[in-house]
């Protein structure tokens, strides 16, 4: 017995999907090449290259779902248009929720970037990471929602997003100003670009899956660059202004695993020999001998 998955009325065309496709192995190359990169560096200088490349690989198993037109539900749209030659009358639109797996994923690592360049605290990283992961739930719901409420979902969103940009403004800016050097640049340069590319997420979602304006192969255009920008042009800006960047600079003491041996070698004996001095320095209570006087 075969299952037909209902589709929508507005979907991707061939020029969609091919886009998608495209944007796949870009951010498929993108992977192997930071892989590579991090190859080149010490296991202790690797860690903006682990999460990068992580960003790029979940952002291709996405982009080959939607170019696959996989992902997506169909969903009624809330105003039909008749009018547009771009919408036309469609009665359903498909929404990806494979793209909300996405962010939901890369985006709480590309501000963990920014957050560990800032040598933010830990606290204050997961408020806004939860923050992040708020928004991100929000556009899910308001997109799957085929009412008018999901404008309100929307509001909650961009809600979360000025929050994240106060943190990234004000209180991880003046981490960054306190670090100096490298880290300082390296975050004001990321941060400034993701901050400008995030800001304009919420206008492809109004014109895309929240007001049914423009056609799912613009959509996939416009989140398509998005996502190019913020995700492949931010690795190659980050992991160039780290490049001369020690992790001791950042606040972050990561060992190489022979100098982790080391050091656990090293606390054993010392433990040892400190054992050895107690016993040397206090003797062993004998039984007192007969007829001695305690």
């Amino acid at each position: 017995m075969k299952y037909v998955g209902q589709q929508a009325n507005l979907q991707i065309t061939s020029h969609g999907s091919d886009w998608y496709y495209t944007v796949c192995a870009m951010m498929g190359l993108t992977t192997l090449i930071i892989m590579a990169l991090a190859f080149r560096k010490p296991q202790t200088h690797r860690l903006f290259h682990y999460i990068t490349a992580a960003i790029t690989a979940v952002a291709c198993v996405a982009y080959f779902a939607m170019g696959s037109n996989l992902g997506q539900l169909p969903i009624l749209v809330e105003w039909a248009r008749p009018g547009s030659r771009w919408v036309r009358s469609a009665g359903t639109r498909e929404v990806f929720y494979a793209r909300y797996i996405d962010w939901a994923i890369t985006t709480p690592l590309l501000l963990l970037n920014l957050l560990l360049t800032a040598g933010v605290s830990t606290p204050t990283i997961l408020a806004t990471v939860f923050a992040d992961l708020f928004m991100i739930v929000c556009g899910l719901i308001g997109a799957l929602t085929s009412t008018r409420y999901k404008w309100g979902f929307y509001a909650f969103g961009l809600a979360a997003l000025f929050w994240i940009a106060y943190e990234l403004l004000f209180d991880a800016r003046r981490h960054a100003n306190v670090l100096g050097g490298a880290p300082k640049k390296t975050f004001w340069m990321c941060g400034s670009w993701l901050l400008l590319l995030w800001f304009l997420y919420p206008i492809a979602w109004g014109l895309s899956e929240g007001g049914n304006v423009i056609h799912p192969d613009s959509e996939a255009i416009f989140y398509g660059i998005l996502d190019v920008m913020s995700k492949i042009v931010f690795a190659g800006l980050l992991l160039w202004g780290h490049r001369n960047t020690s992790p001791r600079a950042l606040g972050r003491n990561i060992r190489e695993p022979d100098q982790t041996a080391e050091k656990f070698q090293h606390n054993g004996a010392g433990d040892g020999e400190h054992a050895a001095a107690a016993g040397a320095g206090h003797p062993a209570a004998h039984p007192s001998a007969p007829g001695h006087v305690v």
